[in-house]
């Protein structure tokens, strides 16, 4: 027997620190259960902004697919700076191309593409509009 689906909601909670709150209020599930399962499977990304699809049934089960970090946030930290600039031609930060391929091939199951180059394009135009400069 099929499940009916109640709810589907995408949201972005902290690795491996999770904890119920009014975003997950909304959900209609059990929250401290969401978050033990989601804290022990994110426990290793701990500090990182962490994308999740939470699928919430009629009788209060739930699943989860969890999806790569936000491009931004990795951008950042590979910079080793807290933001990016207001103004995409001001130059806040550097990144190596050997970074900019590490975050290309972290990103690239979620990205409209299986190319590297193509996924590292897409990588190199969010650094641009963070006033990331990419180094030769």
């Amino acid at each position: 027997m099929k499940k009916r689906i109640v709810k589907v909601l995408k949201m972005e909670l902290p690795g491996g620190d999770a904890h119920p709150g009014p975003k997950l209020a909304s959900a209609g599930v059990n929250m401290a259960k969401f978050c033990t399962d989601f804290n022990a499977k994110t426990g290793d990304r701990r500090g990182q902004i962490v994308p999740v699809i939470i699928t919430a049934y009629e009788d209060k089960s739930y699943d989860f697919v969890i999806k790569t970090s936000p491009v931004a946030g990795l951008i950042l930290k590979a910079a080793g700076i807290e933001k990016g600039s207001g103004n995409s031609k001001t130059i806040v930060g550097h990144i190596s191309q050997a970074q900019l391929e590490e975050i290309a091939r972290y990103k690239l199951p979620d990205l409209n593409t299986e190319d590297i180059e193509a996924a590292k394009k897409i990588v190199a135009g969010s650094c641009r509009q963070m006033g990331i400069a990419i180094d030769a």
